[in-house]
């Protein structure tokens, strides 16, 4: 075995031209796929100049506006909800009374486990047959489905990273401030729970990426967020006799991906901001070093007193 690798073997010249060979293979193999696509769209009409010239209509312009705000819309008010329900999912699981730690194990791997499009599609059923006694009217129903379906899934997922977080805490700083007399309460809000916050970040910031990219599934209820609204675009606009399928597809993804890498952007600039802040007691500075021949004479009142004198 090589020293330059203690994980596999250096390829030898004949594995080395292999693999070269695979790799023009593989190259020329994606290429044709793409120039397939390519000539395929063509042929239906996909790219046509005319049909890619819908999106500067002013309609379809404000529906995707339309669409956006609302999917934005959502997720804030999702993400809010299922960061303050994992919070208390985290600390009721982690609780002394066995009751309320089954309560919330329960309640996680309950919504955990079942489907999130099951869990919205319920709701909506739920509140379109209670719409009148809750006193919903229009699209709340689709809102408040869609919404709630999303608290419920991520806050479980939330507070398991949050436990997580939580758990990976050393000990000795549990103890610590117990010893110094400090409740649960107190330990677990200015010392557990901020440093798992800060240690889970980036996962948390990850679920919330998850979070903005279902609420597509709000168009399984026919709530108008950005995927319904695609949806009705490439059905109800024809080009020359042609659907907008891809047009539209192409624009729409382009959007959730931007909309994804500003958050994960944001994810990463608030991580950078917590890794320069200075926190913890700033080190006294040391003192000079006294010399040798300061350091034998006494100091204070006692170096200027009379030596005594044996009578």
């Amino acid at each position: 075995m090589s020293g330059a690798s203690v994980l596999y073997d250096v390829p030898g010249p004949k594995a080395k031209a292999r693999n070269r060979i695979y790799s023009v293979l593989g190259a020329v193999a994606v290429l044709g796929l793409f120039a397939f696509a390519f000539l395929r769209l063509d042929s239906k009409g996909q790219l046509d100049p005319q049909v890619w010239q819908i999106f500067n209509y002013a309609g379809v312009r404000t529906s995707i506006r339309d669409g956006i705000l609302t999917t934005l819309q959502v997720f804030a008010v999702a993400a809010v909800l299922s960061l303050a329900l994992g919070l208390l999912l985290t600390v009721a699981r982690l609780s002394d009374h066995k009751p309320i730690r089954w309560v919330a194990t329960g309640f996680i791997e309950l919504f955990r486990a079942v489907p999130l499009l099951i869990t919205i599609y319920a709701l909506w059923v739920i509140l379109l047959t209670s719409r009148d006694a809750l006193g919903l009217t229009g699209s709340q129903p689709q809102f408040w489905a869609l919404v709630a379906g999303l608290t419920v899934y991520n806050g479980s997922v939330q507070a398991e990273v949050l436990r997580a977080g939580i758990n990976s805490v050393p000990k000795g700083q549990r103890e610590a401030a117990y010893a110094l007399g400090m409740s649960k309460t107190q330990v677990m809000t200015t010392v557990l729970i901020p440093q798992a916050i800060r240690a889970m970040l980036p996962t948390i910031i990850s679920q919330l990426v998850v979070t903005l990219k279902d609420t597509s599934l709000g168009y399984i209820i026919t709530f108008e967020e950005l995927l319904y609204t695609a949806r009705l675009m490439s059905t109800n606009i024809l080009v020359n006799g042609n659907d907008t399928y891809i047009p539209v597809i192409t624009v729409i993804g382009s959007i959730y991906v931007a909309m994804c890498l500003a958050l994960s952007a944001l994810a990463n600039w608030i991580e950078r901001r917590g890794r320069r802040a200075r926190t913890g007691v700033a080190a006294t500075p040391a003192a000079e070093p006294a010399a040798a021949a300061d350091a034998a004479e006494p100091a204070g009142p006692a170096a200027d007193a009379p030596a005594a004198t044996k009578d």
